[in-house]
């Protein structure tokens, strides 16, 4: 009885180590950021606090794109930040870095655990499976690349994409109740999960569909070979409160995704920042276009190994686990076989690579996949405790590789690859105490922007098109953050056009007309951008001025 309970002990003190050491890994990707931006927080990060902002303001237009309403776009995330803002008044900026990255990774970690526990009721295998949520990596490492050589992002930069993050909880939540739905049929428990996997759709639009789709398969399967309906009323549930909350932000986002196979396998072979295998990717692409479809066929088939045993690293153990029939099998399995087959057959217009974030799914659940498996192989009684081990050492060392490459490359250093300048800093402060009104800024120079590039960190200005400006004034812009704008489908070209063109504008009425027909408030110039003509001609007068900034007001 002492040998049990001390097991016990170890092992929840095991698991609190792993808890806390993910945790704290996790949350280095984000906590740095605020001023200095680390990996793709100085765009993505930038872009999450502009909205947020926006909808703190009860305003659901566009926050880069004045007098547009936001579409095409899963606002959930955003809505919350937004909503604990209100409600503690903690900057935004600071909620966004420095407080809700621990929360989330910790609960994930949290529900990763209990619902491996209540699915095995063995703590190995939640253990297990817990180690490659927070730590599961590429092969990358094996060829002298980052995390993303194969194309996707891995476990070490899940809170990089704090909606990604938020859906994971979702779906364990929804799993957990899924167990619960197995054992009782409660009106609480349907209800709970139908809002789990129904909200998804708002989180993370790739979740959701995702989910619609492992729920409709487990719908099927219990329908038509078990025999019982409770399944179908989860999933039609899900599909109405989904379609419900989804429908009024992206009624036209069914055209952004386009047919194109093998997009990825071709890409990760030809880039040099990614696999960057130039001859092989050559005879890929030869193959094809010259119709060598055996030579072809060989050589694609070999590209998709490589891409699945390249991003899914030592979590591919999760193959030998033996496959069983029940509810939760069904699912995971679902959400992993249509994470990798959308992205291998479909691109998102604007930037085609979002698709991936299907992918990520599939390597979240191949991940507690793989613990149940190590669980599985080790409570052979062939495998002798020495063996078991030499192998459990060997996965970590294999595994975690990924992890401390990317923490000590991209999130640690104490240089950023970008930074909101002190100048910028002030003025954006003095602006965000104005009366709200429509921020016009200087067209992002990609020119001046990649020859910045070589000597970081990058005003955020030249680092990419962000959101910076609306982000850290409050205030709607009439034209930023082109990336986001490509995304969602707005028609931004036209605009920019307008701008440039206003800029040369010699014609004062001309000007003074654009200004007032465009809604334009402020305008927001660093030191040597300016217009054609002089403040007096186009009717604005200078409210606030640094060494780096000027601010002007529309008259």
């Amino acid at each position: 009885m002492l040998k049990e309970a001390s097991k016990q002990f170890l092992q929840k003190i095991k698991t609190i180590i792993l808890i806390l050491l993910g945790t704290v890994s996790w949350s280095l990707t984000m906590v740095k950021s605020g001023i200095g931006f680390w990996g793709a927080n100085g765009h993505d990060g930038v872009w999450h606090i502009a909205l947020s902002e926006s909808l703190a303001r009860g305003s659901f237009n566009m926050p880069t794109f004045a007098g547009e309403v936001l579409k095409n776009y899963h606002i959930g995330f955003d809505l919350l930040l937004a909503l604990f803002h209100k409600v503690t008044t903690i900057p935004i900026p600071t909620l966004y870095f420095q407080i809700i990255p621990p929360i989330l990774a910790l609960l994930i970690g949290i529900l990763t655990y209990k619902f491996v526990l209540n699915w095995t009721k063995s703590d190995r295998s939640a253990w297990w499976s817990t180690f490659f949520v927070y730590f599961g990596g590429s092969f990358g490492f094996l060829i002298g690349k980052g995390e993303s050589a194969f194309w996707s992002q891995q476990a070490i930069s899940t809170l990089i994409n704090p909606p990604f993050a938020l859906s994971l909880i979702l779906l364990l939540v929804g799993l957990i109740f899924i167990q619960r739905l197995e054992k009782k049929n409660s009106f609480w428990n349907y209800l709970i999960c139908i809002l789990a996997f129904g909200l998804l759709i708002e989180i993370k639009v790739y979740a959701g569909l995702l989910a619609l789709f492992a729920l409709a398969i487990l719908a099927f399967y219990n329908l038509f070979i078990i025999r019982n309906s409770k399944f179908l009323i989860l999933f039609l549930g899900t599909l109405f409160l989904s379609i419900l909350i989804y429908l009024p932000f992206n009624k036209l986002s069914a055209g952004l995704i386009v047919w194109q196979p093998f997009w990825f396998l071709e890409t990760m072979m030809g880039l040099t920042d990614r696999v960057g295998w130039l001859k092989f990717s050559s005879a890929m692409t030869t193959y094809k276009s010259g119709h060598f479809w055996v030579k072809g066929l060989l050589a694609y088939m070999v590209a998709f190994g490589i891409f699945i045993l390249g991003n899914f690293g030592t979590r591919i153990i999760f193959l030998f686990r033996k496959i069983r029939l029940d509810e939760i099998s069904i699912f995971i399995y679902s959400i992993i076989g249509a994470g990798i087959i959308i992205p291998t057959l479909f691109l998102q217009k604007g930037t085609p690579w979002n698709t991936i974030q299907f992918f990520y799914y599939s390597l979240f659940f191949s991940g507690i996949l793989a613990g149940i498996a190590i669980d599985e192989f080790f409570s052979k009684p062939k495998h002798s405790a020495p063996m078991i081990r030499i192998i459990g050492a060997s996965l970590v060392l294999l595994t975690i590789p990924t992890t401390l490459i990317t923490l000590k490359d991209v999130y640690i250093p104490s240089r950023p690859p970008a930074i909101l300048l002190s100048d910028e800093i002030q003025a954006l402060k003095f602006l965000s105490d104005q009366p709200q009104g429509v921020v016009l800024t200087y067209p992002f120079d990609s020119i001046l922007s990649k020859e910045a590039e070589a000597n970081p960190p990058r005003p955020l200005y030249l680092y990419t098109s962000t959101a910076y400006v609306s982000a850290f004034s409050a205030h709607p812009t009439y034209l930023e953050d082109e990336i986001n704008l490509d995304i969602t489908g707005y028609d931004w070209e036209s605009r920019l056009l307008g701008i440039e063109s206003w800029y040369k504008e010699s014609k004062q009425e001309k000007s003074r007309a654009f200004l007032k027909d465009s809604g334009i408030k402020y305008i927001y110039w660093l030191k040597g951008q300016r217009a054609l003509l002089g403040e007096g001609q186009l009717g604005i007068k200078n409210i606030y001025e640094n060494s780096s900034v000027t601010i002007y007001q529309v008259e």
